[in-house]
């Protein structure tokens, strides 16, 4: 039976390669292209989704509380590749946490404390599940997760606190729209997490 910790990673892990694969799909000419996230470029979106596979992964090594290592930095002439490499970093990094007790410092979510291994490694899964969402949104090209992650990641999205913090400037996500309750789980969590399903027939 796997633990917490093996069944979060591997959930996230899976999320990441599926992410990996809708981004391998970009040509240099979709990079303008907008996405789900307001005031967000395609190529805004992979700068943010590549910073955040690095600090996270310093953060699963013990050094997540210096702030440069979540500092968005240029994607180069192939920011597939740029993506690609991040993502296999973070989910080799990830395999390295010895167990549920390691705690990540996360300065970006604007709390003086460490985060439960378990716990940040599911703030990780859900953001690049929808991540993944946005992408394809991005591109126009279906978004097709295994199942079983949509299962995993409703009530992990549903844990997010649906507060004014989500108005902040940077903020994670913005605030639920209506119908969340009342939908499929993959809209379900789009919506609560500030989502239109029907981007970009409306905004959201």
């Amino acid at each position: 039976m796997h633990t917490k910790l093996e069944r979060i990673r591997e959930l996230d892990a899976r999320a990441v390669r599926y992410s990996v694969e809708l981004v391998g799909q970009a040509a240099s000419t979709d990079l303008d292209r907008p996405t789900p996230c307001a005031g967000w470029t395609l190529a805004d979106l992979l700068g943010h989704m590549t910073a955040q596979h690095r600090g996270f992964g310093k953060a699963a090594a013990g050094d997540g509380g210096d702030r440069t290592h979540w500092a968005i930095a240029p994607l180069g002439t192939d920011p597939a590749a740029t993506y690609r490499e991040s993502a296999d970093a973070l989910i080799a990094a990830f395999a390295e946490v010895a167990g549920e007790e390691v705690e990540f410092d996360l300065p970006e979510f604007g709390v003086d404390r460490g985060f439960p291994a378990v716990e940040a490694i599911g703030f990780h899964f859900i953001d690049y599940l929808v991540h993944g969402w946005d992408v394809a949104r991005a591109l126009g090209v279906p978004f097709e997760p295994e199942a079983d992650l949509v299962t995993a990641g409703l009530p992990i999205a549903l844990a997010v606190p649906d507060t004014d913090h989500r108005l902040r400037p940077g903020a994670a996500f913005a605030p639920s729209l209506d119908g969340w309750d009342r939908t499929r789980a993959l809209d379900r969590i789009l919506l609560y997490l500030g989502r239109s399903p029907r981007w970009p027939a409306t905004t959201g």
